[in-house]
């Protein structure tokens, strides 16, 4: 049987190359969804495998291992699909979301449009639909006010991006967790070093800026149906939270994650049965399927319909794909080979940041894919962590920040149509002031530089909490 060969530079770029081209055209242009292009990306590095001399069997089982290694945060993140159709039966986050709308404060306007996205989007885990509900009825705020919209939608799109990343349940940092095998709860903690700052100042900013559209009176009928309609369809009560209290209790006694998100499931189902009198066959259907809202009205109907298994089925499918090609790329040495360049280039720790931040957003704008943002760099990058005897917790936060998190910030990515369509304002004009999403690239390029908060790995499996 002939001997497989080690590949050149030239020809282990190729499947980078040929990804970027039909991601770039396939899913930037043409819509094609991502999954299927990455099946084709993995296709033709299989093919180039062959070329090398690799049989299937070899490639087959790179695949098998990537995606083995993935598992433990897939099986989590199936489980946060159960969690929020659960806390959505409950009542828990509707309780948690009406309150947050109560905060509104006419004179800090901008402040409390970023706080108020951040809550709802920690406690749903979505930033579509805080920018798509909550988001909206701030828009409309800020024209009664003769607000720039620019500014507005900054304030909103930080708060909502802000309380994405550092939800449990929401899927990019999950995704982050998975790709660069860290423990999710370990991954969030340390991301707070670099996210924090950069809301805060966010908050700073709009403060100042905020005190000169100050206004007498706020009057919106989005916001009050909204309201209305909440408070109309749930019954809240301070033992709502109790599901919410599980889960960081849980976490912060490092107990296992899977049983503990379980376990508040199940209280959850519990409350649903008693306070808001849902049936066992509608709480099993918001578990499945996501929590069937019926409200009546859209906007409240948008914010509600989350959560379920299903919910996390098209994040499994790209991680699966984006594995697959990972896998490939790994047992045929071509990833060997471009780390081994990469390296050359990254001679330290504040080079290989910078060499991870520019992969993140390179990736984001040929792509502009969130989750291929994320996945992409944390797969190929991952081996060079381990070289330095740096944390798999380092790797996650700067995709987390530098992949997932900028992606709203380019004008033909999907969630840049996505915000403008729903808020009306153009990328361009909310960018400058959506300072969260942008501070921390270079917050962390200097972490790199000076070493500050680059934990060591502590132990073989990263996946563990406390790593």
């Amino acid at each position: 049987m002939a001997r497989s060969k080690t590949p050149s530079l030239g020809v282990a770029v190729l499947p980078l190359i040929a990804m970027g081209l039909l991601l770039g055209v396939g899913y930037g242009v043409y819509k094609i969804r991502p999954q299927v292009l990455l099946v084709a990306a993995a296709f033709l590095t299989g093919c180039l495998g062959v070329l090398l001399k690799f049989r299937w069997e070899d490639m087959q089982k790179g695949i098998v291992e990537s995606i083995a290694k993935a598992m433990p945060a897939i099986l989590i993140m199936l489980t946060v699909g159960i969690l929020i159709g659960a806390w959505m039966a409950s009542g828990t986050i509707p309780m948690i979301i009406y309150y947050g709308l109560k905060l509104i404060s006419p004179k800090f306007f901008l402040i409390t449009a970023c706080l108020v996205c951040s809550i709802t989007a920690v406690a749903t885990g979505t930033s579509w639909g805080t920018i798509g509900t909550v988001g909206v009825a701030f828009i409309g705020i800020a024209m009664g006010l003769g607000m720039p919209l620019g500014l507005a939608a900054g304030a909103i799109v930080a708060g909502a991006y802000f309380g994405d990343k550092m939800s449990p349940f929401s899927d990019i940092p999950n995704l982050a967790a998975v790709a660069a095998g860290a423990n999710l709860f370990d991954h969030i903690k340390h991301m707070m070093w670099s996210a924090v700052p950069g809301w805060l100042l966010s908050l700073a900013v709009y403060f100042v800026v905020g005190l000169k559209y100050e206004a007498g009176t706020i009057a919106t009928d989005t916001m009050n149906l909204i309201l209305d309609t909440l408070r109309r369809n749930f019954r809240f009560n301070l033992l709502l939270l109790l599901p919410m209290l599980i889960v960081l209790y849980l976490a912060f006694a490092k107990k296992p994650t899977i049983p503990g998100m379980l376990l508040s499931s199940l209280a959850a189902t519990f409350l649903a049965v008693v306070f808001q009198k849902e049936s066992i066959v509608r709480i099993a259907q918001a578990v499945n399927s996501g929590y069937p809202a019926a409200t009546g009205v859209e906007a409240v109907d948008r914010l509600l319909a989350r959560g379920g298994l299903m919910s996390m089925m098209e994040t499994q499918l790209v991680a699966f794909t984006a594995f697959s090609f990972g896998g490939i790329m790994q047992k045929t040495g071509m990833l060997g080979v471009v780390l081994d360049r990469t390296m050359r280039v990254a001679r330290n720790v504040g080079s290989l940041v910078a060499v991870t931040i520019g992969s993140c957003v390179v990736t984001a704008l040929v792509t502009g894919s969130s989750y291929l943002s994320v996945i992409i760099p944390g797969e190929l990058l991952g081996p060079a962590f381990r070289d330095k005897g740096l944390a798999a917790k380092n790797l996650s936060r700067i995709i987390d920040e530098c992949g997932g998190i900028i992606v709203p910030l380019i004008p033909w990515s999907m969630a840049g149509v996505y915000i403008t369509g729903a808020l009306g304002v153009p990328v361009l004009s909310y960018l400058p002031w959506a300072i969260a999403n942008w501070a921390a690239l270079f917050i962390l390029a200097a972490f790199g530089f000076t070493g500050f908060t680059m934990s060591p790995k502590r132990r073989e499996d990263e996946t563990q909490a406390g790593s």
